[in-house]
């Protein structure tokens, strides 16, 4: 029986809860919102397929309110029936064939204000995650924020939130992307180019109710 790519995370069990130490938002002590502390978890992926010349890693939310009406707003609760949209949290690509793991806090360990400049390193190319339009009117935080961003789901939000970590072997070592690219562009560039992909879920949410919940 043949083996396949495989993605593991060691911080949670597949589609349990991420740990608050993942997060870019936490609840706070005397109040609904603090920083986290935003550390990238660390990642293993193994079983390769033949013919793989490079690795893609996108993480993303598939919960996020598509409009912004009851977020963060008290006495009151984001609905659980409102349509949802993706929010991209981490983009990776042109990881090296050689790279299987990448360590927890090795490319994020704190909240940086105005966010951290795509780079590209032994561990590949970064993209842009959705902090950089959702902080775009926030004259203290807005910036470009690339590579990870954790978890920090409406704390009014009435359904948990599901972070999903994709790994995807591909059959070329480059991917053609814009200079600056996002989600959205790698899985275009992606297509017809997978060989493999592995999925590890993890879950998070804010709202006191649900936590006491889980």
């Amino acid at each position: 029986m043949g083996t396949s790519l495989t993605l593991s995370i060691p911080s949670w069990k597949d589609g349990a809860a991420i740990p608050d130490r993942h997060a870019f938002g936490k609840p706070g002590k005397d109040q609904p919102f603090a920083p986290g502390d935003n550390i990238n978890p660390a990642i293993n992926w193994r079983n390769a397929p033949a013919g793989t010349q490079s690795f893609t890693l996108i993480c993303h939310d598939s919960d996020v309110p598509s409009r912004p009406d009851d977020v963060n707003q008290f006495n009151r609760e984001v609905p659980a029936d409102l349509q949802r949209v993706p929010f991209f949290h981490w983009v990776l690509i042109d990881i090296p064939m050689t790279v299987t793991s990448i360590d927890e806090g090795a490319v994020s360990n704190g909240i940086v204000a105005k966010g951290k400049a795509p780079v590209s390193t032994e561990l590949g190319r970064t993209g842009l995650n959705n902090y950089t339009e959702w902080f775009a009117t926030d004259p203290d935080m807005a910036g470009t924020y690339a590579g990870y961003d954790g978890p920090c789901p409406p704390w009014n939000d009435s359904i948990i939130h599901h972070y999903h970590f994709h790994i995807y072997a591909l059959d070329r070592s480059t991917l053609d992307v814009p200079e600056v690219f996002g989600g959205p562009d790698v899985l275009t560039a992606m297509e017809g180019h997978i060989l493999e992909e592995s999925v590890y879920t993890g879950t998070y949410a804010m709202n006191p109710r649900l936590r006491a919940a889980s």
